[in-house]
């Protein structure tokens, strides 16, 4: 006999008790109940229940992905990542990450900008840039946007070298930083030119 649903207790935290022939059931998210439509005199049925199920997941996926970023902002394939380490299906992750994206809260474009910025005025160079963006798992299009919109490299040497003697130590110290050979030569010359 196929059970139904004679309850529905709304409970803190956004969780609603749910109540099957008279008895308590389980205590469920209050989005995963809205989506699926249960309510009071409703047969949980086997699609129903079917339907329930993939809404838990995609709930359980949608808090541990948003647990995650509360944490730190992550590049769309770095959330995805994290959560199937986490054992969330694919169908599951594909959702929770989509959903944030349409929310805004997840968004390459924006992290790859804001992290570039924070290097580049912390003196790295364009390829350490690159590589921090490429390990944060940012797609190629947002970190060729993000480092195209920089200050040029020689400028930002400039800027780095402002009131210091210019010296193979400090040059070999912006190197380690990975800026490009070109962009030290040039400065370099225009010091030793006096420019």
């Amino acid at each position: 006999m196929t059970p139904t649903v004679t309850g529905l207790r709304v409970r803190r935290r956004g969780r609603v008790a749910v109540e099957l022939d008279g008895r308590p059931w389980r205590v469920l998210p209050v989005d995963a109940v809205v989506r699926v439509g249960l309510a009071v005199g409703r047969r949980l049925d086997r699609h129903t229940a079917r339907e329930l199920a993939r809404e838990l997941r995609r709930a359980r996926a949608l808090t541990a992905a948003t647990r995650s970023l509360a944490a730190g902002d992550r590049s769309m394939q770095a959330l995805e990542d994290r959560l199937a380490r986490a054992g969330h299906s694919a169908g599951a992750r594909a959702e929770a990450v989509a959903a944030l994206g349409r929310a805004g809260l997840v968004d390459d474009g924006r992290l790859a900008e804001s992290r570039a910025a924070v290097l580049a005025r912390r003196g790295y160079g364009d390829a350490a840039i690159r590589a921090d963006l490429e390990r944060r798992l940012v797609s190629a299009d947002a970190t060729a946007a993000a480092v195209a919109s920089l200050e040029p490299e020689p400028d930002r040497v400039r800027r780095l070298l402002a009131g210091q003697a210019v010296t193979p130590r400090l040059l070999r110290r912006l190197a380690g930083r990975s800026f490009s050979r070109d962009a030290l030569e040039e400065v370099a010359a225009a010091f030793a030119r006096g420019a």
